[in-house]
């Protein structure tokens, strides 16, 4: 006979839970739930809704897909983070902080961009806008760069993954606004409406940044080993100013890539070019998404109720289900799931291209691409956050960040050529075949890639959000 359950110990367990929830009720955590408002809101207002309104312009797909090179900022602010993370800004630095003065600055930047592009014609001024994307794209990821020290800095250890899981869900409801609100809007008022409005949203996280405090100094541990230099160089004759110079240099960007390559040898190679190649699937066919839509017959109220309502939903439980799978099976098995259902979802988009505007056929292309996208995004984070060293988590992992999304970006650029001389079906099938060498890889990163901590599950993986990963999960 089953003893019946204490129910002494069933409210100690719930009482337990309930105390551990309490961590979403700290303040800073509230505070990063509109910081990563404000990080994701300038995401889809540079790449997917302005195409949409480029291609309703009647500007060529080609120079749509030009315009996603915007992106590679995000790609490559790991060069000036050390200046983000260093330099004094004049007067704001004093009154502010240097992690909150640094996000001011680029708040204000987007937002002023944003109202830049609100009084553009996009059919007129064509390389005009394309330099505002540039400098929106830019300083969005110099945001990025100032939050995320601030999201490391600003709480102890056990605090960061409510700061990381308040990050992420900010982050997304900013792509819904971005998404579907400026769809919205453009649909019953206007294009330069939309635009203004996104750039008054912008004002969420510049009250934030005036009302959450700056974090407490912190040790500078890149210059702490940087100031180990190699013996050849440290028993060298040379000015002090160069030598501090030189070891900044061997900590902040030296040392990092040596740890990875003297832990993963040979694979490392092996390693990297997985990393690169995982999402260029995903990435390079997100670009051509809203002109494909629009050039098919959907109205932009469709798209944005199914497109990003619909498909925010769903990138959210393929999250979920990404973070299961990891949690049942480890990492390494469910990377070739991911892998297999973005390149078999994009040929749903091919299917779609031949059928024409099947509002339910878009539905179930939706449904599945945003499922797939967001399991494999959740998975890869999990894997790339197994490969980092502790020493160098924030370091290295930035950079195999900017490695995952910098190769699509730039194919993505390439895009509208092919839809204008090949059309939308071999599109989609060009971007399903790019999805191959992702699959193959993934396959030997089970059978003799390293094991190392990659098999299993890892802390770090539910602590460590990052805006281009977040930007390829992006609905569409």
């Amino acid at each position: 006979m089953n003893a019946s359950p204490d129910p002494a110990a069933q409210r100690g367990w719930l009482a337990s839970w309930l105390l551990s929830a309490r961590v979403y009720l700290h303040p800073r955590v509230a505070g990063m739930l509109f910081l990563g408002f404000s990080a994701g809101l300038p995401f889809l207002l540079i790449f997917a809704t302005l195409s949409a309104w480029l291609r309703e312009d009647g500007v060529t797909a080609t120079t749509i897909g030009f315009f996603s090179w915007a992106g590679i900022m995000f790609s490559i602010k790991v060069v000036w983070a050390p200046v983000v993370d260093r330099m004094r800004l004049p007067l704001l630095t004093r009154w502010l902080g240097r992690r909150r003065s640094w996000m001011l600055l680029g708040q204000v930047g987007v937002a002023a961009g944003l109202l830049a592009i609100a009084a553009s014609d996009p059919s007129a001024d064509i390389p005009r806008l394309a330099m505002v994307a540039v400098a929106i794209a830019f300083f969005s990821a110099t945001q990025d760069v100032a939050i995320d020290a601030y999201r490391i800095e600003a709480v102890q250890r056990a605090v960061q993954g409510a700061m990381a899981a308040a990050y992420i869900l900010g982050y997304r409801l900013a792509l819904l606004v971005a998404g579907a609100g400026a769809l919205y809007i453009a649909e019953f008022v206007s294009w330069p409406a939309a635009y203004t409005a996104m750039a008054a949203c912008m004002g969420v996280g510049m009250a934030t940044v005036l009302l959450i405090r700056e974090p407490e100094k912190q040790r500078d541990l890149a210059a702490e080993h940087g100031a180990r230099l190699p013996a050849r160089l440290a028993g060298a004759r040379m000015p002090a100013g160069v030598r501090r110079t030189l070891a900044w240099l061997y900590g902040a960007v030296a040392c990092p890539f040596l740890d990875f390559f003297g832990r993963y040898g040979r694979a490392a190679l092996m390693i990297l070019a997985f990393v690169a190649v995982y999402r260029l699937s995903d990435i390079t066919m997100g670009v051509m998404a809203n002109p494909f839509y629009i050039d098919l017959g959907f109205s932009k109220a469709e798209i944005a109720s199914v497109t990003k309502v619909f498909g925010f939903a769903m990138s959210i439980a393929g999250a979920f289900l990404g973070g299961l799978l990891v949690a049942r099976l480890g990492v390494l098995r469910p990377l070739v799931i991911g892998a297999l259902l973005v390149a078999v979802t994009n040929l749903l988009f091919a299917v779609l291209a031949q059928a024409g505007p099947d509002i339910r056929l878009l539905t179930m292309t939706i449904s599945a691409d945003n499922l797939a996208g967001g399991l494999a995004g959740a998975v890869f984070v999990a894997y790339l956050s197994s490969l980092t060293s502790t020493a160098y988590t924030a370091t290295q992992y930035a950079l195999f960040s900017s490695l995952m999304t910098l190769p699509g970006k730039f194919m993505g650029g390439f895009g509208g050529i092919v839809v204008d001389t090949r059309g939308y079906v071999d599109f989609f099938l060009i971007a399903a075949a790019i999805g191959l060498p992702a699959i193959a890889l993934a396959l030997w990163v089970i059978h003799r890639g390293p094991r190392g901590e990659a098999a299993g599950t890892n802390e770090t993986a539910q602590s460590q959000p990052d805006g281009p990963t977040a930007e390829a999960d992006a609905p569409r």
